[in-house]
């Protein structure tokens, strides 16, 4: 399963992310499909903060002032209107 998920783009990964939290949140699985689940989406979250972590450091590379690189703080917080959740339920 992890090399499944080492496939994934950064936006798949999410969309199972997002899928994996509300299976796990409606608390129909067994203990045995929980766990499971849950595993999925630590593997999940280890991918994600990878993919993060590598945009991170080529915008770092890529920021330049007066002809030097700087590094500078990411800001990645999004909005509800970032992540398309207005309104949800």
């Amino acid at each position: 399963m992890a090399e499944e998920i080492q496939k994934l783009s950064f936006e798949e990964a999410m969309s199972e992310m997002e899928k994996t939290v509300k299976s796990l949140e409606e608390g129909d699985l067994s203990l045995e499909e929980s766990l499971k689940k849950f595993e999925y989406g630590i593997g999940l979250s280890r991918h994600l903060h990878g993919k993060l972590k590598s945009a991170e450091l080529r915008i770092n590379e890529l920021v330049k002032e007066s002809g030097e690189l700087v590094e500078r703080p990411l800001d990645i917080s999004l909005t509800e209107e970032d992540t398309g959740d207005e309104g949800s339920q």
